[in-house]
This record gives C-alpha cells, structure tokens and sequence, in this order.
C-alpha cells in the first residue's frame, strides 16, 4: 500500500508544481527552557485587556408566543448593547390572545439558576418579573441576598395584557415586604398598583401622583408608575425619585395600535440596561422611556397573531 503522502506527490508532479512548493516544513517542537517561551505565558496580560460587557440578568417566565416575559428581556436587553442572562420562574402557555397554562419552576431550581449564573458572571443589574408563588418570591430574595446587587428594577408583574392573573394572592404580599425593599426602583401599571394599594382606585394623573408617592413611603425604594391604562390622549408615567424625594412626569403621545403585548418587560429590562451602564436613576428612567416609546412605535404596523402583538425591541 502507498502512503498517502506519496500519491499526494503524485497529484503534484502531474499538475507540473515545483518539487519545493510541496515538500512539507518541519519545525522542531520547543523542548526544555525553549518550552516556556509559548504565547500563553502573557495570558494575564491579555486578560487584563479583555473588553467586559455591562451584564443584566432577567429574573421571569417564559412566554411561548415571544411577546413578553423571558424573551422580551433578552431581545430589550441585548438591542440596549448588555449581555442577558436568564432564571425562569414560571413556563406560561400563550400566544397573542391569551394565557392557557401556567407551570411554576420548582424554587430551588430558580435559585440555581440565580447562584449559578452570579458564581460565574456575575450582575451590573437585576430585571425581576413574574414570581407566581411566595416560596419563589422567598427563594429569589435568598439567592440574590448573598451576592449584593445594588441595581434590582423589580415589574410586579400580576396579571397580563389579556386579564389572566400571574401572581398568588398571598405572593403579593411577600413581594412588597421581602422582594421590594431590596430593589432599587419597581415599575408598576395602575391595575398592579390598585392591587398593591388593596383596593385604592386611580383614574386621573393627579391619582397617579398620589399613589407613586404612597407607594414610595411603603417600601422606600422609587416608583415608575406607568399610565397607559388611562384614557388619555397623551400617555404620562410618573416616576417617583425616592432618592431626591422628587417627582417627574415623563409624557409621550398615545401610539394607535393593539401590539401592546410585552410592554412592561421590555420597560423594566430597558430601565435595568441602562442602570447597568452607570447612567444615574432618573437618567436611566428617561432613556428607558424613550428605548420603549421606540420599540411601540417601531412595532405598531406589524400583524403578530390575532391579538395583542408584540413590540419590536430590534428597531
């Protein structure tokens, strides 16, 4: 039998290649003191150089039909230029009309989540979204207690576009008294706010204004309450700055359309990228404004399913 090299000469020789042009180069490997020489001895150097990316890690559920929950946090936060890392809590059955199933992730496999990816990576800020269960609600606040994130944007996210409720009603409990101290900011819509308010109704932007500041003394932590179940042709949020005790209305005309789906996560993932860049809170808050104003317009003329479709976070 030939070796497999001397019919490869042979390819050469009728191609008429010089003798020179195909021979194989042999380099003696390094050995002894030579060994040592090898690039990998500058590795910390290089490292040292390294570029990081500023890292949001997505605490929520899953949505199957890819309007909100998990996947709008990851789309948000990758289009706002952060690396995203996930825990699910909870896999929904949805698509743009409804929700037909809820299945909880087992607490301690939510946590591992959490400790496995802050062991390793680590967090410049936290988005938390749909906790079902006050075991989960628990389970994260231990989790992330261990590991100190200062940067925790926390959607109480209860009920969803279509009206199913998300959240256990003992669960909205612990998430005001264990989960929201720990924050740095929540962003509730005025259904959310009702309910953690115990029945309190909010109907004009003067209410608005009244229950950011009584959300605000309750958990001491700064409230983005967004206005977009009012009926108003301009659409006003109110931010709350419990950490200058001041109070902003940030406005925006009213977008005509249905692709609403996926607005709250795709806000508080945008509002968590930006605290992850360094930008101060009532910066962060603005510019997270505008990113989802963008992503409403952007995603207004699109059909996604027969009803309320998604916003487009990649514009």
């Amino acid at each position: 039998m030939r070796y497999r090299g001397a019919l490869l000469a042979d390819v050469f020789k009728a191609c008429h290649v010089p003798r020179m042009a195909w021979r194989p180069i042999r380099k003696p490997l390094p050995t002894g003191r030579q060994a040592t020489t090898l690039p990998y001895t500058n590795l910390k150097n290089e490292k040292s150089r390294m570029r990081h990316y500023r890292r949001v890690l997505a605490i929520a559920g899953s949505d199957s039909g890819g309007g909100a929950g998990i996947q709008a946090d990851i789309k948000t936060i990758s289009a706002c230029g952060c690396y995203a890392m996930t825990a699910i809590t909870a896999v929904t059955v949805q698509n743009t009309v409804g929700v037909r199933a809820v299945h909880d992730v087992p607490a301690d496999i939510v946590a591992g989540q959490i400790e496995a990816v802050m062991e390793d990576i680590g967090a410049d800020a936290v988005k938390i979204g749909m906790l079902k269960s006050t075991e989960t609600v628990r389970c994260v606040c231990r989790a992330l207690g261990t590991f100190g994130v200062g940067n925790i944007v926390v959607d109480p996210v209860m009920v969803s576009t279509s009206g199913h409720r998300l959240m256990d009603e003992d669960a909205i409990e612990a998430v005001m008294t264990v989960l929201v101290p720990m924050s740095r900011i929540i962003t509730p819509n005025i259904p959310e706010a009702e309910m953690i308010m115990n029945g309190g109704t909010i109907d004009s932007p003067e209410d608005m204004d009244d229950a950011a500041r009584d959300m605000a003394g309750r958990t001491g932590v700064s409230v983005l309450l967004k206005g977009g179940h009012l009926d108003d042709t301009t659409l006003v949020d109110v931010f709350y700055d419990n950490e200058r005790k001041e109070i902003r209305h940030l406005s925006a005309p009213r977008i005509p359309t249905r692709n609403t789906h996926g607005t709250g996560c795709t806000l508080s993932s945008a509002l968590a990228s930006m605290l992850a860049k360094g930008m101060p809170l009532g910066d962060a808050v603005e510019a997270a404004k505008r990113y989802n104003n963008g992503a409403i317009t952007a995603g207004a003329d699109y059909e996604t399913g027969h009803g309320h479709g998604p916003v487009k976070q990649n514009y």
